[in-house]
């Protein structure tokens, strides 16, 4: 089905429309290869909490969250406690941002991203499939493949300012699963730079 997307980009934010996964509904499956050449298949981790973050460390909103650290702390926290996190990146490869294997892994280790994996999604199917507007944005799905949270990473949409002060919506949305809880935040509106797709 042809996606129709129209951009409007205005002090950091970016509104796209097109058919996107929505909260409350079964997530779209995917397969990707990962930057080590590891093929991961969504539906393979049905029974664990996956979180998706859509990822371009050249948007100064990104590098808000990973110069510090806090991203890294952050994957760490939950991915010890059995959570998947995939990066995916949606950067088109005739674009400036775009990232060769080698160069995501000098990168990944550069930064000490900390995730489960980071995704190459240069076809753009997974962001579009799941509706990624911006980087970040993050997604949160829960142990039975449903779609629980989307949007911000936090209630600060700032390029600037500590994000470790920050509400953080994705680490509040995990524990509250882990705990067996309903999350009280399931959508908010993602804020950073725009998702370089081919179109």
């Amino acid at each position: 089905m042809k996606r129709i997307l129209t951009a409007l980009c205005l002090s950091g934010y970016v509104a796209v429309a097109w058919a996107a996964a929505e909260v409350g509904k079964p997530t779209p499956d995917f397969t990707a290869t990962d930057i080590t050449g590891k093929t991961h298949r969504l539906s393979d981790y049905k029974g664990k909490i996956v979180v998706l973050e859509s990822y371009n460390y050249n948007c100064p909103f990104v590098r808000k969250h990973y110069k510090p650290g806090a991203m890294q702390e952050l994957q760490a926290e939950l991915t010890q406690k059995g959570v998947v996190w995939f990066v995916v990146n949606s950067v088109h490869p005739g674009h400036g941002d775009y990232r060769t294997r080698e160069a995501a892994q000098k990168e990944w280790n550069e930064l000490g991203i900390k995730a489960t994996a980071w995704l190459d999604d240069s076809s753009g199917a997974i962001g579009k499939a799941y509706g990624m507007r911006t980087t970040p944005h993050m997604f949160v799905i829960d142990k039975d493949g449903t779609l629980v949270y989307e949007g911000a990473i936090d209630d600060q949409p700032s390029s600037s300012g500590d994000p470790r002060k920050a509400r953080n919506y994705v680490r509040e949305v995990v524990n509250k699963l882990l705990a067996g809880e309903k999350p009280e935040v399931t959508q908010t509106r993602p804020y950073g730079c725009s998702v370089k797709y081919a179109d």
